[in-house]
């Protein structure tokens, strides 16, 4: 594996996998215990977060380490101190680097200068995390995942890159559906579509959310104006209104189909009260899961395996 997790495209199908198994093996309380004792991992975050900072900050808590939590003021990245340099200090100190920004360029400089692992927990461009998280749930409510269906339904965002990355390495196919002018960017679609000719799944990009989510296995939503982007918020609502995740839309897809969303929710827009606390939505599935997947990312960057506990 690679020194720093910045992209899913950092990963390969077999490392996907060994992270997924590990994560259960975690969550099931087999492996991890005092994996990381003594560790250190520094959290930048530029954004707020709930689900990022309990998950990273107990995580670390429960293999045995320390988090040491970094708010938005306390830095000042690129303002108060260069990235390289907060990079090139935080290497003398701590044993990883988790950092949750705007800009996708500064996780990437911070990789660049730091000479301790560092792990993308939210940019503009993709949340691999999140997207594990996922892959997580639906490895345990499936099995293999060969030849199943994710549709992500709204804006090409950050959560839609870093899924449509990922299913083809799940032996998934993704279809998103969206409106036109709000699709992924076509580098990650690009790269997307290598890795589905690789593994002989399929990338589709549809406008009609109706269309889109027939045969669907898994439909997956998120907000339509994400932080930055509340300048946009009144024209979106406008846009993004015909793919609202609804019990009509659920109704189309198969009988089986499950609903997820990677949180915080704007209920009433996206999608409806009656969906995401329904029996089909494992929303707060992968929200545990993001606990449980990180740990097993930071295990493997960062820690030991200890033996199985009896």
């Amino acid at each position: 594996m690679k020194k720093d997790i910045i992209s899913i495209a950092d990963l390969v199908m077999e490392e996907v996998k060994d992270l997924l198994e590990l994560a259960r093996e975690v969550k099931a309380g087999r492996k991890g215990k005092g994996a990381l004792s003594g560790k250190t991992l520094a959290m930048i975050f530029e954004k707020p977060s709930l689900r990022t900072r309990v998950t990273f900050e107990v995580g670390m808590y429960q293999l045995g380490g320390y988090a040491v939590y970094l708010a938005p003021g306390d830095i000042g990245l690129d303002k108060r101190e260069s990235v390289a340099d907060v990079a090139r200090n935080l290497s003398r100190w701590v044993d990883g680097i988790m950092a949750r920004t705007f800009a996708h360029r500064t996780v990437v400089e911070l990789a660049q200068f730091a000479s301790v692992p560092v792990v993308n927990a939210l940019t503009d461009r993709e949340h691999p995390c999140q997207a594990l998280a996922c892959g997580l749930t639906m490895l345990e409510r499936w099995g293999d995942m060969k030849g199943r269906k994710l549709v992500f339904v709204g804006d090409g965002n950050n959560v839609a890159h870093s899924l449509m990355l990922l299913c083809p390495l799940l032996g998934m196919d993704f279809v998103i559906a969206c409106p036109e002018g709000y699709e992924p960017k076509g580098g990650i679609v690009q790269r997307a579509e290598v890795l589905a000719r690789k593994y002989g799944t399929s990338i589709e990009i549809l406008h009609d959310s109706h269309q889109a989510v027939r045969e669907a296995d898994i439909i997956y939503t998120d907000v339509w104006a994400s932080m930055g982007q509340e300048a946009e918020r009144e024209e979106r609502l406008k846009v993004f209104r015909p793919y609202q995740v609804n019990a009509q839309l659920l109704s189309e897809a198969k009988p089986s189909c499950v609903v997820s969303h990677c949180l915080p929710a704007r209920r009433g827009e996206e999608i409806t009260d009656d969906v995401l606390d329904g029996p089909q939505s494992v929303a707060l599935d992968e929200a545990e899961n993001r606990l449980h997947v990180q740990k097993a990312l930071l295990i493997r960057l960062m820690g030991t395996i200890t033996a199985p506990e009896p």
